[in-house]
């Protein structure tokens, strides 16, 4: 095993480069996150954490600075290739469940799965065991639009780490559900997190949470600061 899943390194992004409305939204940001560890991503909204967890998921890239998952530089690799390990390796989890509607939960944490070249009956077998895990696995055959707020973030959640990724990056998970909801869908993210040992890295602006994880990071001004 690596001793770190993610290393971010002099990260830097700009928009709107070398013009006069330019934004600097991340300016040389670093971070180790090592497995089994959960950082908190405490920003305003605006401050560039969507834009730094983007990076780190591969799903956009820096102007300058490196990503490495699992002790692999991704810098440079075509597009093909960081989309399978994007695949395989990386679980999202965002504010909004997106949810596939006409699927059922079950369905929605087993296509992932599909995807990814597992067998239909061990996506299956994986899919209620996650919806065990967080309590809902009696919901499993309800489509999105029969699952209450919390129970389709849960669903959103098993969905995330379907596939056994080794990072989880998370964009204000709780936050379009009211507080009672949020922490007890947050005590469900958290310890499927801890039953996995994956890294996690979980953008919030709520402070209560954020300090219930194993270490907090703020993005201020584009410099990340411990």
């Amino acid at each position: 095993m690596n001793d770190l899943t993610l290393r971010l390194t002099g990260l830097t992004k700009s928009y709107n480069s070398g013009k006069p409305n330019e934004v600097k939204v991340l300016q040389g940001v670093s971070l180790d996150v090592k497995p089994g560890e959960v950082v908190a991503l405490v920003a305003p909204s605006g401050a560039g954490k969507s834009t730094l967890l983007h990076i780190a998921g591969l799903l956009d890239t820096p102007d300058a600075g490196s990503v490495a998952i699992e002790g692999t530089d991704m810098t440079n690799l075509p597009d093909r290739k960081r989309t399978a390990i994007r695949r395989s390796t990386v679980g999202f989890i965002y504010q909004f469940h997106h949810l596939l509607p006409e699927f059922s939960a079950l369905e929605n944490i087993v296509l992932p799965q599909l995807a990814n070249g597992v067998s239909a009956k061990a996506a299956e077998e994986r899919a209620m065991a996650l919806l065990d895990k967080v309590g809902i696995a009696a919901r499993a055959g309800h489509r999105p639009a029969a699952l209450s707020g919390g129970e389709q973030q849960r669903v959103a959640f098993c969905r995330a780490l379907a596939n056994e990724p080794a990072l989880l990056l998370a964009d204000e998970p709780t936050g379009n559900l009211d507080p009672d909801t949020s922490d007890k869908v947050f005590d469900a993210l958290m310890s499927l997190v801890r039953d996995t040992g994956l890294a996690a890295v979980i953008a919030t602006h709520n402070l209560e949470l954020a300090g219930r994880m194993d270490r907090q990071v703020r993005l201020n001004g584009g410099v990340l600061e411990a």
